[in-house]
């Protein structure tokens, strides 16, 4: 009886080690096809990336051309394009470069010795008014950027204003790096600040408003007693024609008897945003560049694989 027993025991034993073994080799061939996936995506990751910075490369020689190719930067052409996915190995690439010019430079409310500058102040109220915000905002943002600690009167907010906020913190009085400061400054809301991100930008110099691609909005800055009719105008007739220059713009028939100052406005633009969109199996590459053209090439500014405003 004891023998059989023994035996019954040895091959339970037995039972146990081979169960426990293929418990075990399951769960080191799991690991390892997660360990093999893992590395997989590091890798497409990696290889997305530089794609991306392919892209980058591309689009800076299309800038490079397009100068070669005419003075003026408008909506039809090539750099502008929307192009469509493109194949590449294991995946697609998808980029697309946009005209920073075509926004408003919060920047240029304040010139290089701190100033506040009547004409952009004026433009930057008229911006928010045709957006339905109040044009009083317009001053916390000019102190938020000019150097000193004294309120533009009577809506302005320097940093008294924001000490007594929990957290506290101060106004920069200095450039905005990216107009999502602006969340920041007071008075400007969640729903305030969302109406008016798409048409601004902080540009790293004062920069020229470009007729050619700016949307409605920024182009109803330039005069009080524009219309959205005569803007739409404006937008068709460059849709077929872009203004080679700005003599040519203002003398357009639909800016008849406006008093559109020509200062701080232009027909060619150096500062472009690029977006690329890498897809590798399930991996995927967002990269977002701050690109300025100069006369001897395309310089990077500053790069971000998550998505920016600039």
């Amino acid at each position: 009886m004891l023998k059989y027993q023994q035996r019954g025991v040895a091959l339970i034993t037995a039972i146990l080690i081979v169960a426990l073994a293929t418990v075990i080799a399951v769960a080191m061939t799991a690991r390892q096809q997660l360990d093999i996936r893992r590395t997989a995506n590091l890798l497409n990751n990696d290889q997305a990336y530089l794609y991306a910075l392919g892209g980058e490369t591309w689009a800076g020689q299309i800038l490079q051309q397009d100068r070669k190719n005419s003075q003026y930067d408008a909506l039809s052409e090539l750099w502008a394009v929307q192009l469509p996915p493109f194949p590449i190995d294991g995946g697609t690439l998808q980029g697309q470069l946009s005209d920073l010019q075509a926004k408003f430079n919060l920047n240029n409310l304040v010139d290089s010795e701190g100033k506040v500058v009547p004409l952009q102040l004026q433009r930057f109220q008229r911006l928010l008014t045709y957006l339905e915000i109040s044009p009083d905002l317009a001053q916390a943002v000019v102190d938020w950027i000019d150097p000193d600690n004294d309120p533009q009167l009577p809506n302005g907010a320097e940093e008294t204003t924001y000490l007594i906020n929990k957290p506290a913190y101060r106004a920069a009085n200095t450039k905005m790096r990216s107009p999502t400061e602006l969340r920041l400054v007071a008075g400007f809301k969640a729903e305030i600040y969302n109406k008016i991100i798409p048409y601004v930008t902080a540009l790293p110099e004062i920069t020229e408003i470009n007729v050619n691609t700016a949307p409605l909005a920024v182009l109803m800055t330039l005069a009080d007693d524009l219309t959205p009719e005569q803007v739409e105008t404006l937008i068709k007739g460059r849709e077929s024609i872009p203004f080679k220059n700005l003599q040519t713009f203002l003398a357009h028939e639909a800016l008849a008897g406006l008093k559109v100052d020509k200062e701080g406005l232009g027909v060619s633009s150096h500062y472009f945003r690029y977006q690329a969109d890498v897809f590798i199996d399930r991996a995927r590459s967002r990269l977002t560049s701050l690109l300025q053209r100069t006369d001897s090439g395309v310089i990077t500014l500053t790069r971000s694989q998550e998505p920016s405003t600039f």
